[in-house]
C-alpha cells in the first residue's frame, strides 16, 4: 500500500509503465539530500498531461532517475480547470503568495499584465514557476498553471480570444456582485482579472467596459489588496462554479 504522503515531482517527460525518468539537479538534490531517500523508494510524478504515476528511485547521486511502474491517477479533463488568471505584478513576496495560492486553487494559466498603475517594475518568472510548482506538487494538483511574459493592457486585450469572458474584479463598485455574476454565466473559457494596487485609471476601466467579452464584477464593501482580492475572486469562482464539488481522487 502506498502511504499518504509520497513525495510529489513535476516533471516534463512523458510518462508510462516501464519508462525511465531522469530527474534535474536540483530534484536529485532534493530527494537525495533533503528527504534522504535512497534506492527503491517510491515517488510520485506527474506532467499535466498523463496524469499521476508511481515510480521508484533506480538510481541516485549527484543526478538521479527513476523507474516509471504504475499509473495512480488519470489526468485531469482540461474543461474542469479551464480558469485563466490576469494580474497586475505586485511587490515581489506578494507575488509569490499570490502565485503560489492560485495554483492551489486550480488556475489554469498566469497572465501578468501592465497597467497604467502597475509598481512592480519586473517579474520574475523564472521564480514565479518555481513556486508555481512547489504549490502543485504540494497541493496534489496533476498539473502546473501556465505562466506568461507580462505584457502591455492594450496588447493582451488586442490578442485576446473572444470566446473567453473576461471578469474585471472593479474596485470603483460599479459592477455586479461577483457571486452573482459567476452563478449566471453561460458554459465556456473564463479568466478573472485583478488590478494593480491603487486600482485601474479610469481610461482603462471605460476601455475595458465597451468590451463585449468583459464582466464588471466587485468584491464586497471594503478595499481589498490586490493579492486579497485574487485569493477572493478566484476562491468564489471555483466555489459557484463547481470546482470544489468535486472530490480528491488520491
Amino acid at each position: 500500500m502506498i502511504e499518504r504522503r509520497i513525495t510529489r515531482l513535476y516533471v516534463a517527460a512523458g510518462l508510462s509503465s516501464g519508462a525511465a525518468i531522469e530527474l534535474d539537479r536540483a530534484q536529485a538534490h532534493y530527494l537525495r539530500s533533503v528527504l534522504r531517500l535512497g534506492a527503491g523508494a517510491a515517488v510520485a510524478v506527474f506532467n499535466g498531461t498523463d496524469g499521476e504515476w508511481l515510480c521508484r528511485v533506480s538510481e541516485i547521486g549527484k543526478g538521479a532517475s527513476l523507474a516509471v511502474e504504475s499509473q495512480l491517477r488519470d489526468a485531469e479533463p482540461a474543461a474542469e480547470t479551464d480558469l485563466w488568471l490576469v494580474f497586475a505584478p505586485i511587490k515581489r513576496a506578494r507575488l509569490d503568495w499570490l502565485v503560489e495560492k492560485a495554483t492551489e486553487l486550480g488556475v489554469a494559466a498566469l497572465l501578468p499584465v501592465w497597467t497604467a498603475r502597475t509598481q512592480a517594475e519586473r517579474v520574475n518568472l523564472d521564480r514565479l514557476q518555481t513556486h508555481a510548482v512547489e504549490a502543485a506538487e504540494q497541493s496534489e494538483r496533476l498539473s502546473v498553471p501556465e505562466l506568461r511574459a507580462p505584457q502591455r493592457l492594450d496588447r493582451l486585450l488586442a490578442s485576446w480570444p473572444a470566446a473567453r469572458r473576461l471578469i474585471l474584479c472593479d474596485e470603483s463598485g460599479a459592477g455586479e456582485p461577483i457571486s452573482d455574476v459567476v452563478a449566471h454565466l453561460s458554459p465556456g473559457p473564463v479568466a478573472l482579472f485583478v488590478g494593480p494596487e491603487g486600482g485601474f485609471d479610469e481610461t482603462e476601466l471605460d476601455a475595458l467596459g465597451k468590451l463585449s467579452f468583459v464582466t464588471r464584477v466587485g468584491l464586497g464593501p471594503r478595499v481589498l489588496r490586490a493579492e486579497t482580492a485574487t485569493l477572493a475572486a478566484v476562491a468564489v469562482f471555483q466555489a459557484i462554479a463547481g470546482d470544489w464539488r468535486r472530490v480528491r481522487t488520491r
